[in-house]
C-alpha cells in the first residue's frame, strides 16, 4: 500500500503546485525554473511506493515539483511548455534516457489540474498518439541534493533537451 508523503504541500489562492515528468529531471528542472510565473522548482520522484531515495527502483517517475503564481501563468501554458521539451509519443524514453522512470507525466493532488491536463491533451489533433500519463499524485519524494539544480551547477552534464531549447526562456 502506498503511503502519502508529507512533502506534498498545501496551496494558497495565489500559488499552485504541479508535478511534471519529462525524462531526466535535470533538464526539466533547468527548463522550468526560467518560465514566467515559476516560484520554485524541486527535483523529485512521483508515485513510487517508498518515501526515500535509498531503496531499489519502486515505480517512480523522475519529476519536477513546480510551484507557480497563477496570477502570472496558468496550467494550460505550463503544459504547453512541457510539450516543448518532450517527445509526447515516446514510452519510457526521452533522448538517451531509457526506462520506466523516464516516462512522461503530469501529476497533481488537485482534481482540476488533472482535468485541465486531460483536456489539453484531448484537444490536440494527435491525442490518440500521446503517451503522457495524467494521474493523481500519490507519493512524492524530494531527490537527493546532488540532483537539485544539477545543470545550473554542472552545465556540461548530459541533457536530453537541446541547449537552444533548454534555455529558451532564460533572461539574464
Amino acid at each position: 500500500m502506498k503511503q502519502q508523503n508529507n512533502n506534498i504541500e498545501p496551496e494558497n489562492d495565489k500559488l499552485e503546485t504541479i508535478y511534471f515528468a519529462g525524462g531526466c529531471l535535470w533538464g526539466v528542472q533547468e527548463f522550468m525554473k526560467y518560465l514566467p510565473g515559476i516560484i520554485t522548482t524541486q527535483a523529485g520522484r512521483a508515485n513510487g511506493t517508498t518515501n526515500n531515495t535509498k531503496s531499489d527502483y519502486d515505480g517512480y517517475a523522475e519529476c519536477v515539483k513546480v510551484t507557480f503564481d497563477n496570477d502570472i501563468t496558468n496550467l494550460h501554458l505550463l503544459i504547453g511548455y512541457l510539450f516543448e521539451i518532450i517527445d509526447p509519443y515516446s514510452i519510457n524514453k526521452q533522448g538517451e534516457d531509457i526506462g520506466e522512470k523516464y516516462r512522461t507525466g503530469i501529476y497533481s493532488n488537485k482534481t482540476n489540474h488533472l482535468q485541465q491536463a486531460s483536456a489539453y491533451i484531448n484537444k490536440r489533433d494527435d491525442a490518440d498518439k500521446i503517451a503522457v500519463e495524467v494521474l493523481p499524485l500519490t507519493n512524492y519524494v524530494k531527490s537527493d541534493d546532488e540532483h537539485q539544480e544539477r545543470l545550473t551547477r554542472f552545465p556540461n552534464d548530459y541533457c536530453h533537451i537541446p541547449n537552444g531549447v533548454l534555455h529558451k526562456y532564460k533572461h539574464d
